[in-house]
């Protein structure tokens, strides 16, 4: 790596640190500032376990905030490296020496690229492991949550419910199960239920151990039988893939987003999941090939602006900067909400999840190609 390469890098991570400890920061400050009185709540249990909890709870938001906010923050870093390049005037010590200005922008695109890479690790090794901490709420204790489930589908295709299901046991109370089964591709049939008192789940069989099970049948006709001898059926067990960890997850709404690429595969594949929930998880499998793409487009629409040899433009050329990278931002956001929706009666994942780079990564190369060196 030449001299130059190495200080535009060295500025650049300066930047970039930076960035990060200030959108971190500031997100963390705002958030605690809300939510102290529910931290508060644990405080009955001393200091040092409210302590603990904030520090879990943050350290696990944090890699959040760094997943959704990591594109923002290169171009950030970008903005601080290259005016402090074009404040010192260092820019036309470069020209001078021969150096063309495209030349300086390697280094950033290089490292940009890393970071981005960094941020892929994150959200398909780190976040769903971490899918415990960022499911439960401020006042609760990690594995120490109770709260009623509701019509959570499974891989048979049936519905589970509690009215109470404590983490820290793993047990479900004032459980309901709906027994479905397919009749089309749009449509399920009810064709019983399971009731019990508790479910305990038992990790060797992959299931619940049912403790006052009752299964109850219903055919096309209606009851298979009126003798409420052969209408209930003792029940001892259920056997489900829905295991404790992941009830937490699947009753946080957007919990796709927490997912890995491969457990996306797993739901899209899952007899299970409802037809509603193709788009959305589609839509997350697009996002995960197209979102890194969108943050080096951004980046590569901003850096030919900021690279400016008078001082006196630099201001011109952050608001500029700014504007575009927030036209790109704001188009991706917008086909996000359109990816999942119904138009002219077709929902259009894939269109929408590619139309933002189809619209920029040209106008970042013709920037790039039309800029002054």
């Amino acid at each position: 790596m030449k001299t130059l390469d190495r200080y535009i890098a060295k500025n650049f991570l300066f930047g970039y640190v930076i960035a990060l400890g200030v959108m971190l920061g500031m997100f963390l400050t705002v958030d605690l500032f809300l939510n102290i009185d529910e931290f508060a709540e644990q405080g009955q249990q001393g200091a040092a376990v409210m302590a603990a909890a904030i520090g879990r709870y943050y350290g696990a938001r944090c890699l959040l905030w760094f997943r959704d906010l990591g594109g923002l923050i290169i171009v950030i870093a970008a903005v601080f490296s290259l005016a402090r390049l074009t404040r010192n005037n260092e820019l036309i010590a470069v020209m001078a020496s021969g150096v063309s200005l495209k030349r300086i922008l390697a280094p950033i695109l290089f490292l940009a690229l890393l970071l981005t890479g960094l941020m892929i690790v994150d959200q398909e090794l780190i976040i769903p492991r971490l899918t415990e901490e960022l499911t439960r709420k401020q006042d609760e204790l990690t594995g120490q949550a109770a709260y009623d489930l509701w019509f959570l589908p499974d891989a048979n295709g049936n519905l589970i419910c509690c009215k109470r299901f404590e983490e820290k046991i793993q047990t479900m109370h004032g459980v309901l199960i709906v027994l479905r089964q397919p009749e089309d591709a749009d449509t399920w049939r009810v064709v019983g239920r399971i009731t019990a008192d508790k479910a305990v789940y038992d990790p060797q069989r992959k299931g619940w151990r049912l403790e006052n099970g009752l299964t109850m049948r219903i055919s096309k006709a209606g009851l298979q039988t009126p003798s409420p001898e052969d209408f209930f059926v003792a029940a001892d067990f259920y056997a489900t893939h829905l295991s404790p960890q992941e009830l937490p997850l699947r009753r946080r709404e957007g919990f796709k987003a927490l997912l890995s690429l491969r457990q996306l595969t797993e739901m899209e594949r899952d007899p299970g999941t409802r037809r509603t929930e193709m788009a959305d998880i589609a839509l997350q499998k697009h996002s995960r090939i197209t979102t890194p793409i969108i943050n080096m487009i951004m980046l590569m629409v901003a850096l030919p602006v900021l690279v400016c040899r008078d001082p006196r433009d630099m201001k011109t050329a952050i608001l500029t900067s700014f504007l575009t990278t927030a036209a790109c931002f704001l188009v991706a956001f917008l086909c996000s909400l359109f990816a999942t929706e119904v138009i002219f009666g077709q929902v259009r994942t894939a269109l929408f999840s590619w139309l933002p780079i189809a619209i920029f990564f040209p106008i970042a190369l013709i920037q790039i190609d039309t800029m002054r060196t």
